[in-house]
């Protein structure tokens, strides 16, 4: 059998971010590179994945969400790669299959989760690289997770994108609670990146003064919604409740019910009628509380005596409380179009969100209407998704909130 050639790579920083090269050799069975457009996150990612494919005789798999972007983005960055460190005409580049054999053995395979059949057949993966993870679904993610089981040691998959809404599947997993054992996260924006022309660089500042969102995203490499929001009409501003409550404003408390995939959450606002405003003041929200633990959570904040407006789709959630101690919590009022018709009450306020309050500030920057697919036009529907705080928001201002929409606002509240 033919002895395949050695070859010896000379790993010179001048090839390199900086930032990068304490990651060129971790153990983590995940590495998360993330961050803004222009951070050379991806060159790196491949410029990684080479090394340790020249060191031994390794089978990757890259994968990007449909199959016709893979030539001109990933498949020509692991060619630009190997030229750079000058052994391009050394491996065997297969243009029609998206592949690459390198002189050592090691294959790289090119594959869309877009034919998903294919990635099922291929045996014997040792590491996986996903360039543009958040374009994959956490189902496609899962998949390829269980499939990376080969015997050789340090098996990793590699992920690389630009972060988007935080209603994304990557913002949950690496970002939003601790991540995945065995797991580390890198942000990287342009800053980092020495390679770029001062020209991209300027394109990137003007983002700052013409889309303020895009420039978070793309530039900052930041979690930002790209989605029409529900809720425009709101900041974070420090207050002194107990100076609204001696102008003579009132209270109100929601409380919707959670448990494993969701959480419990309780919401205390004051509404400030006249002037259209509307103060959120405390909040809680937890997964996996038992009505004992929100019985325990009320007590602490001293809201046991408080009127709470609870979900009213768990009765005998509701009812324990009461036994418990609760004796003012009731169910909310839902019927035909209850779910837009608080929403446009409470889009009449200025909301005035308190700086703890900072699951509330996450869930008015990311609940958002849905959009036709066959118009790509938004809808008044609103997603499922954020909403936990902001439906608890909906119960706790029921009673001030007109029951009918031909009803005005000072009428409802002059009990006419």
């Amino acid at each position: 059998m033919k002895e395949q050639p050695q070859i010896n790579i000379t790993i010179k920083k001048r090839f390199f971010n900086e930032c990068y090269l304490p990651y060129l050799n971790i153990k983590e069975r995940l590495l998360v590179l993330y961050g803004g457009a222009g951070s050379g996150k991806s060159v790196f990612g491949v410029q990684r994945s080479v090394i340790k494919l020249l060191k031994n005789k390794r089978k990757m798999l890259v994968v990007r969400k449909v199959t016709n972007t893979i030539r001109e983005s990933i498949f020509a960055e692991f060619k630009k790669a190997l030229s750079t460190f000058g052994i391009l005409e050394h491996c065997k580049i297969s243009e029609s299959n998206f592949s690459i054999k390198l002189p050592n053995g090691s294959e790289i395979i090119f594959k869309g989760m877009d034919d998903p059949e294919k990635i099922k057949s291929i045996q014997g993966l040792d590491d996986i690289l996903i360039e543009e993870a958040t374009e994959l679904t956490l189902d496609d993610y899962s998949q390829l997770n269980l499939r990376l089981r080969s015997k050789k040691k340090n098996n990793q998959i590699v992920l690389m994108y630009n972060p988007t809404s935080k209603a994304n599947w990557v913002y949950k997993m690496f970002h939003e609670t601790k991540p995945p054992k065995s797991c580390k996260v890198v942000h990287t924006t342009y800053k980092d990146n020495k390679f770029l022309p001062q020209t991209y660089i300027d394109s990137l500042h003007d983002l700052m003064r013409t889309n303020n969102a895009y420039y978070k995203i793309y530039a900052l490499g930041e979690f930002a919604t790209l989605s029409k929001t529900i809720y425009e009409n709101w900041e974070v501003s420090d207050f002194n409740v107990m100076d609204l409550f001696k102008s003579g404003l009132k209270s109100y408390h929601g409380m919707d019910f959670g448990y494993s995939q969701d959480p419990t959450t309780l919401v205390c606002a004051i509404p400030d009628i006249k002037n259209k405003i509307l103060y959120i003041y405390d909040e809680h929200y937890e997964k996996a509380m038992t009505n004992r633990d929100i019985y325990n959570m009320l007590s602490y904040k001293q809201y046991t005596k408080q009127r709470i407006i609870a979900d009213s789709s768990e009765p005998k959630s509701i009812e324990e409380l009461k036994r418990l101690g609760i004796y003012r919590v009731k169910p909310a009022r839902k019927g035909k179009d209850s779910i837009n018709h608080g929403i446009q009450f409470i889009k009449q306020f200025k909301i005035i969100v308190h700086p703890k309050c900072e699951k509330t500030k996450l869930e008015l920057e990311n609940y958002v209407y849905k959009k036709d697919k066959s118009t790509n036009e938004y809808t008044n529907e609103p997603i499922d998704n954020f909403n936990h705080i902001l439906d608890a928001l909906r119960y706790a201002l029921e009673e001030v909130m007109p029951r009918n929409r031909a009803r005005s606002m000072s009428k409802a509240l002059l009990g006419l």
